[in-house]
């Protein structure tokens, strides 16, 4: 039988990490959307994106511009690449962040 605190526990840590470096690349790619689309990092308040006074609902224009990919036609190919990263890494931090809950969920049920 599978011990699911250990299996709870790392996937807390894997979570965790993969969230900083996701936070990493967010971090990159708005760097690289000041330079090379202004106006989209004005839309998305890229200024004011990690600070307390960012607005969640021009935020979730990021969001909707990287799952919709509406990066393929831009012309910097080091922009669509960030954009590729950082959905890779979106993906994958909220696969493990469900993971981790799944986890949970099944050690408070035990």
């Amino acid at each position: 039988m599978i011990n699911i605190f250990p299996l709870f526990i790392s996937f807390l840590v894997v979570s965790v990490i993969n969230m900083v470096r996701y936070f990493s690349a967010l971090r990159a790619l708005l760097q690289q959307m000041q330079t090379s689309d202004p106006q989209l990092y004005q839309s998305v308040d890229g200024a004011g994106f990690f600070t307390a006074r960012g607005q969640p609902a021009r935020q979730v224009l990021l969001v909707r511009y990287l799952f919709k990919k509406g990066y393929r036609d831009h012309q910097d190919e080091a922009f669509v690449r960030h954009c590729v990263r950082t959905r890779h890494q979106f993906i994958l931090t909220s696969v493990l962040c469900v993971l981790t809950l799944i986890s949970l969920l099944a050690l408070l049920i035990r």
